[in-house]
């Protein structure tokens, strides 16, 4: 079973309120990659929820998604990435890590990732837009126990530079790697691209 895992637990301070509740598309921006995930072929999605958490859920309280609390998410996003591989169920593959703040992630794009990964025998599968990597991230789940003692100043970053030969890099066919959005300005970028 191959996982999507949005990481929705973040405080945004730079944004000055909570982005992931910030519309986007008819929509909001959390919801719109939950979305793309559920429009993919991962077997289920899990959302982490940390700062702000019952708004996040209530916003999704109407999509087939599973949920799992950080209770740490003031310790960043790693935290986010180790509650959220603890929560997974035995017999789980892999989870895609998804950003909550990127809403403009493309489910061909999981996808892509997800396909790649089964037809390799590597555990981190990286996309890679026209040659820059970016986000999501596919990571195997026999890094469980690896990724609960990585250094949260380095992050996921840790465990490709510890197994660099289990790394794979996949060419994806989108043009672009999803941006982040931190501060208004971003969200204002992000908005007039979608129209």
């Amino acid at each position: 079973m191959i996982w999507a895992m949005v990481l929705a637990a973040g405080e945004s301070r730079r944004m000055g309120r909570q982005k992931l509740l910030l519309p986007y598309g008819g929509t909001t921006v959390v919801e719109a990659v939950v979305r793309a995930a559920l429009d993919s072929s991962v077997d289920e999605t899990m959302v982490v929820l940390g700062a702000d958490r019952e708004a996040v859920r209530d916003a999704l309280k109407s999509y087939p998604v599973t949920f799992a609390v950080n209770e740490d998410f003031r310790r960043g996003m790693l935290s986010s990435v180790q509650a959220g591989f603890r929560a997974l169920p035995g017999g789980s593959e892999a989870a895609v890590v998804m950003l909550g703040d990127q809403p403009a992630v493309a489910s061909r794009t999981i996808d892509e990732l997800v396909q790649a990964f089964r037809k390799d025998d590597r555990g981190i599968v990286l996309p890679r837009y026209a040659g820059r990597r970016g986000h999501p991230v596919l990571v195997g789940t026999g890094y469980r126990e690896e990724i609960n003692g990585l250094d949260p100043e380095v992050g996921l970053r840790g465990l490709r530079q510890a197994h660099p030969e289990d790394v794979l890099e996949v060419e994806v066919s989108a043009p672009a790697p999803p941006e982040d959005m931190d501060v208004p300005d971003d969200y204002a970028r992000a908005v007039a691209k979608r129209r």
